[in-house]
């Protein structure tokens, strides 16, 4: 009997500990930040930002930008290349394609060509990614050659979020389903996700959400959750690549180091 009680404690003190479990973060610095919305960094020291729809990037000594007032608003912004930086227009179902001068090298109207677009995304091989909203397909569209072509099945639910590499398109659906799809079509569902505010996938088994100000770790393939601690109450927004957790406040922006397992 003594035995069992104490099998039971301990289990019963397992459940709570991992539930309590919180990763720990390093703060490495903050800077001030005066934009409507922080984009990230790229692996040159820049940071990107949207302030009354002018796209910028920055660093100690420099300061590019880029605006097409003719456009409307920046809907969507692509950084995976710092070479190749893609700026997406939905309103006006317009790409733009800048160098690392922010010099605009491509613009792609896709009205011309009949795809309205709601979601985008740089893919390999001179490629991006589209979510035709027509027949709510995803699609590669090779820019160079200006050639499309349809790669998966027809999705059942409106797009919620998304986010993309050059290899895979993910996407959350407004049921909170998370599903990946590869640059040959094939869709892998990877199951159902909590309710957020803001959210960054990480891979193909663990993302960062918040909801209410706080940040949490999921890993779908351990069934593990932890929460995040940084100092602030309240934030924006957050960004996460790398090991570096950036959030933004209406002070600024913080970067704090995690280590992920």
């Amino acid at each position: 009997m003594k035995k069992l009680v104490l099998l039971l404690f301990i289990a019963s003190f397992s459940v709570v500990s991992s539930q309590n479990q919180k990763l720990t973060s390093l703060k490495i610095d903050s800077i001030r930040f005066d934009g409507d919305a922080f984009l990230g960094y790229d692996s040159f020291g820049f940071y990107y930002s949207i302030k009354n729809n002018v796209f910028s990037k920055i660093n100690t000594r420099d300061t590019l930008e880029y605006k097409n007032i003719s456009l409307g608003k920046i809907t969507k912004v692509d950084l995976q290349n710092p070479l190749k930086i893609v700026l997406f227009y939905e309103n006006f179902n317009t790409v733009i394609i800048l160098d690392n001068q922010l010099n605009e090298t491509q613009k792609i109207n896709f009205s011309e060509s009949i795809i309205p677009i709601v979601a985008i995304g740089i893919a390999s091989q001179n490629q991006l990614w589209i979510y035709n909203s027509m027949n709510q397909q995803l699609g590669l569209y090779d820019y160079l050659n200006k050639e499309y072509k349809t790669i998966s099945v027809p999705f059942t639910e409106s797009i919620k979020n998304y986010s993309s590499d050059f290899n895979v398109f993910h996407w959350v659906d407004n049921k909170n389903n998370w599903y990946v799809c590869d640059i040959f079509g094939k869709i892998i569902s990877k199951g159902i996700i909590p309710d957020f505010d803001s959210i960054a996938i990480i891979n193909e088994s663990q993302f960062i959400y918040s909801k209410d100000s706080v940040l949490i770790l999921q890993d779908l393939e351990k069934g593990k959750k932890t929460e995040i601690e940084i100092s602030e109450k309240t934030f924006k927004k957050f960004y996460y690549k790398d090991q570096i957790l950036s959030i933004f406040t209406s002070a600024g922006i913080t970067n704090y180091k995690i280590t992920i397992p």
